[in-house]
Formats: structure tokens, sequence, C-alpha cells
């Protein structure tokens, strides 16, 4: 056997490397959207980094050097997630909108970007079993997240200061009701549709749960709310 192909140093292995000194960004990124599959399908302790090496640019030890180890990637795409999650609601401007807009559009995305977001919901679900030990490790996601607390702060201040708003609005409680919503709608897709049906998750009916989400959220914080009619 050749004495290359021996130590790793075959044509595959030497295009990999060639690829992590070119564009070592784009190496990083492909382990994470391959990591992010894996994780979110058999959870931390389920996962295989030689599958994950398998389904990649990368090398078992271009992994471990940008990422320590396999928790290190777990928790990498951790903040992945929610930084993509986060990133979308950051870019929702709602600044120059009226209040009861301003949350409308906030309840709105947030539904949908669930919804697009399965792989999200899954590691967020893996991460509860966890106790979220490895997301306590994080200085990201902690930044993310008051990040979406801030903008309902805001609303919630403008919304209160023009007498639109009920004083005991609270944009943490805002933030669990709509989150709550958007989660459990998919991750309990599967077992709901199986004990009730699939009407709820047709594309007539998620429009309706979102449309239902708004009206729960926005009779909750503002005043004299009355739901638009829908056909």
């Amino acid at each position: 056997m050749d004495s290359s192909a021996e130590k790793g140093q075959g044509p595959a292995s030497k295009k990999r490397k060639s690829q992590w000194k070119q564009d070592p960004d784009a190496v990083k990124a492909d382990i994470l959207r391959v990591a992010t599959e894996e994780f979110a399908t058999n959870g931390l302790s389920g996962a295989r980094i030689d599958e994950i090496a398998r389904r990649t640019r990368a090398s078992k030890r271009m992994i471990y050097y940008y990422f320590g180890d396999k928790e290190g990637l777990y928790c990498s795409v951790l903040e992945s997630v929610y930084g993509t999650l986060r990133g979308n609601e950051a870019r929702l401007m709602v600044d120059d909108l009226e209040p009861v807009d301003a949350l409308r559009k906030l309840v709105e995305l947030t539904f949908d970007a669930h919804a697009k977001a399965p792989d999200f919901v899954r590691l967020v679900m893996i991460e509860n079993i966890h106790h979220a030990d490895y997301l306590k490790q994080s200085r990201t996601v902690p930044a993310l997240n008051k990040a979406i607390i801030d903008k309902l702060e805001d609303v919630c201040a403008k919304g209160k200061a023009l007498g639109l708003f009920y004083e005991e609005a609270d944009p943490l409680e805002l933030h669990w009701f709509i989150s709550s919503f958007s989660f459990y709608n998919v991750s309990n897709r599967a077992t709901f549709s199986t004990s009730f049906g699939k009407k709820l998750f047709s594309a007539k009916g998620q429009a309706q749960l979102k449309r239902r989400a708004v009206d729960l959220i926005l009779g909750l914080v503002v005043k004299s709310y009355v739901r638009e009619a829908q056909n």
C-alpha cells in the first residue's frame, strides 16, 4: 500500500487541505450545516463526527481543529441556530410602525420563522433534555435573546404611552406566549397530526393558526382589540 495513503495523504485528503486553507469560513459553514442536521436528527449522544466528516469537505481532524470536540461543535450549532432565528427577528423593521401593527408583525414573523426551522425546534427540545447545560456555556446566545426582548420592550412602551396597551403588558411574558404558540406548532406536529389529523398543518390550517396567534396576543395586551373578520 502507498505510504501516503496510509498516512491520510491521498488525493481526497490533499483536496480537503487545499479547501481548508483557501476558504476556511466556507468549510466551517459547511460543517455547521451538516452538523445541525446530524444533531437535530440524532441528538448529542447519537450524532457521529465520522458521519459529519463524510458528508462535508472536512476531515475529522479539521472538525476538531475548528470546534475542539463533539460538545464544542454541538455548542457552536446551538449558537448558529439561535443566531439565525434571532437575526431574522432583528432584521424586522418595526420602529416606524404603530405599536399594534409592530406587535402583529412580530407574532407573524416568529410563527413563520419557527415553521421554517424544524431543526432549531428539535435542537431546543434536545437541549432541554440536557437541562440547558450547553446553552449555559454560551456567551453569544444570551445577547441574541436579549435583542428580541428589547424590541418587545420598545413596542410595549410605545403602546402604553399612546394608551393602546394595558399597563400590565410585559415584554418577557409576551415573548413566552408568542414562542409557545410558534414552538408547539412545530415540536408536536407529528404526534398532534397522528392523533387528530393533518387539517391544521395544511397551508390553509397554518394560515388560520397564525391569525389566531395574532388575535390571542393582541387581545391579551391591546385595549379594546377587535379581531379582523377572516374568510
